[in-house]
């Protein structure tokens, strides 16, 4: 599923797990970009987008959700392009405005993210135009409660963020935060099988073609969790950790683990699922899986990104 298959100026720029893939978008009048990636990757990303736009202006920044590794470059694209719009879900709106770091969860998980401003906030229900296309504006909740997925039915192309990726879907944030979120997900599911796109553009990884077994997978998956949060719960701390992992490269293998026993969302997830378990012990037992499926390794007293 290559370049041919978009609309004249639609390119997508693929990124590692740290980051979020950006969508850019030079067909039209206005040139957007969806999605900014993480904040320690942003001369990447400037670098991305200036090498198709050369001269030209970013006019229009656009963010599925508010989670680090989607909007952490929206400082640098704001101080690059000073005269750009940026437009995000309207449910963290005022968290933005108010710049509260601790609701939007950048403190809670550890991550960074610098302040960033907005022009206005995207209504489900609306459309916006990419390009030269008008694209739909659903909500999608689940992964995140107030995320956004963007449909354009002439072509069928869907950008699902982390609705649907082409193996699952992203962490349901909402479930770990005491929220019942499970269902929110299967609904979203349920609009993209009644969007039935050709096309996916995910929030990481390749872009694919929607078959049914892409949803048959997602669903599965979905299943599994619902019926163990638990076993959501302890995938979400690796995914975590794994996270940190992928920025901080390379630390002290006790200093990692006293970070995440500091860090109050692995506080908030081992409350609620894993209390009788001591909080040294369920770190180490999470990183030592981390080890094994060949995503971290361990050198002496230091681990490391793999």
């Amino acid at each position: 599923m290559g370049a041919s298959d978009f609309p004249g100026g639609l390119h997508v720029f693929e990124r590692g797990w740290l980051s979020a893939n950006n969508i850019l978008f030079t067909g039209g009048g206005e040139t957007v970009l969806v999605d900014s990636g993480y904040c320690t990757h942003s001369p990447q990303t400037l670098t991305l987008v200036e090498s198709v736009l050369g001269a030209r202006p970013l006019d229009i920044l656009v963010n599925t959700h508010l989670h680090s590794d989607h909007c952490g470059g929206n400082a640098a694209l704001q101080a690059r392009y000073p005269d750009i719009q940026t437009l995000i879900p309207p449910g963290h709106a005022q968290q933005v405005a108010n710049w509260d770091p601790v609701a939007l969860t950048y403190l809670p998980t550890g991550q960074l993210c610098p302040q960033f401003g907005f022009t206005r906030a995207l209504q489900p229900g609306s459309s916006i135009r990419f390009g030269a296309e008008m694209w739909q504006v659903h909500a999608a909740p689940g992964h995140d409660p107030h995320s956004l997925i963007f449909f354009e039915p002439e072509n069928r192309l869907l950008i699902s963020a982390d609705a649907l990726w082409e193996n699952g879907f992203g962490v349901v944030f909402p479930e770990l935060e005491g929220a019942d979120a499970f269902a929110e997900v299967a609904a979203t599911l349920d609009l993209i099988e009644r969007l039935n796109p050709k096309t996916v553009i995910p929030g990481h990884g390749r872009v694919f073609a929607y078959v049914p077994e892409v949803l048959a997978r997602a669903r599965q998956r979905l299943e599994s969790f619902a019926g163990n949060p638990p076993r959501h719960a302890h995938h979400a701390a690796k995914v975590l950790l794994k996270f940190k992992l992928l920025e901080i490269q390379r630390q002290n293998f006790d200093e990692f683990a006293q970070w995440a026993i500091e860090t109050p969302y692995f506080t908030q997830i081992k409350k609620k699922f894993f209390a009788d378990v001591p909080a040294r012990a369920w770190i180490d037992q999470l990183i030592t899986e981390l080890v094994a499926a060949g995503v971290a390794k361990r050198e002496g007293a230091y681990i490391l990104n793999a």
